[in-house]
């Protein structure tokens, strides 16, 4: 009798593991077919060419504009009347931002300049190259460094002689002068120094010491009462 090892034997397969497909969005369908004629083959090869190198990319619509998302910002492009653009989120942390960011890029709000035709795009592997480089930054949590814009300098203003003169021929305007805090006093400073003609300057300086005379800061009018 032959012995049955049927209970004993195991299935040899090994589990499929699932894929996260990205998102499609009508709405960028929609955006295309709406665009003119020369835009829709370069948008659509753009579209392809996202999907390829980031298959879990997911897509939406941003400030009227399509744009790709995969663990944050990633990239987006958009149509006008007579060119594209393809813009990367993290141009200025990738390996080629020179290129991603000249002058030429800049022009042109994205960063491939005015795309016209699908000639005007790099090779297939240049872009793909840099869609994965992107999809990387992302995988690696790496953030855009937020930088501080400089504060703005203040025009300091020298007192013109005319108001000097002005102010040592009335005590009591040159006592409320020089008892103001430095912003009162740079307020009257800025108003007579940016007289465009000396008329007009001559014209805020006798207005000024009026206005000091009764205890008045420039802006006097716009305080609350």
């Amino acid at each position: 009798m032959e012995h049955s090892n049927a209970e004993t034997l195991k299935p040899s397969f090994k589990p499929i593991r699932s894929v996260t497909m990205g998102k499609k969005d009508k709405r960028i369908d929609d955006y295309i077919a709406k665009k003119a004629d020369f835009a829709k083959p370069i948008l659509k090869h753009l579209r392809s060419l996202i999907h390829k190198a980031c298959p879990e990319v997911e897509e939406t619509i941003k400030w009227g504009m399509p744009s790709f998302e995969y663990k944050g910002p990633y990239c987006g492009f958009a149509a006008f009347k007579e060119h594209t653009v393809l813009g990367f989120w993290k141009a200025a942390l990738m390996k080629d931002s020179k290129i991603l960011l000249s002058k030429q890029s800049k022009a042109a709000m994205g960063n491939l300049g005015c795309i016209k035709s699908l000639k005007d795009l790099p090779k297939d592997t240049v872009l793909l190259k840099w869609l994965k480089e992107a999809k990387k930054l992302n995988d690696e949590g790496v953030k855009m460094n937020r930088t501080v814009k400089p504060k703005h300098e203040r025009k300091e203003y020298t007192m013109p002689a005319a108001f000097s003169k002005a102010l040592s021929t009335s005590k009591k305007a040159k006592g409320v002068y020089d008892s103001f805090s430095p912003s009162h006093k740079r307020e009257y400073l800025e108003w007579i120094c940016e007289a465009k003609t000396e008329e007009t300057r001559d014209k805020r300086i006798d207005t000024a010491i009026e206005w000091l005379s009764e205890g008045k800061s420039r802006n006097w009018k716009y305080q609350k009462k």
